[in-house]
């Protein structure tokens, strides 16, 4: 049974659906990989939140603790979402040099997105 309703699981879904393909996109056209991987992630992101709840709200939630002065979280959700926007940002800054290894945390991104979209949709993505 599924624990969201049709337009947060067909977002999730669609989300995942375009990350690949920007993945796909950024392994065949080197000239604007680097943008492409970070659409690529942005948009697993973006999955990953529409799958947990009403993304707005759960972005600033991720947003406030990655940017506020405490220590770290104890909570491993928002581990994991903190996680993923820090190598988002790393990554932004990233020189295209590194793409070889940047294609590697991209995909274990997607394949964390997917496990999650999976959880909470019930459908494989």
């Amino acid at each position: 049974m599924s624990t969201m309703g049709n337009y947060r699981k067909g977002w999730a879904l669609r989300y995942l659906r375009e990350a690949r393909a920007e993945l796909l996109a950024a392994q065949k056209t080197p000239s604007i990989a680097h943008s492409l991987i970070l659409e690529a992630m942005r948009k697993a992101q973006a999955a990953i939140y529409y799958s947990l709840g009403d993304p707005a709200f759960i972005e600033s939630i991720v947003y406030q603790a990655f940017y506020s002065q405490e220590q770290s979280t104890e909570e491993p959700v928002l581990k994991c979402l903190i996680e993923i926007e820090r190598t988002i940002q790393k990554l932004s800054q990233a020189p295209d040099s590194k793409l070889p290894k940047t294609f590697e945390h991209v995909d274990d991104i997607l394949q964390i997105a997917s496990d999650i979209v999976e959880l909470f949709t019930g459908e494989k993505a």
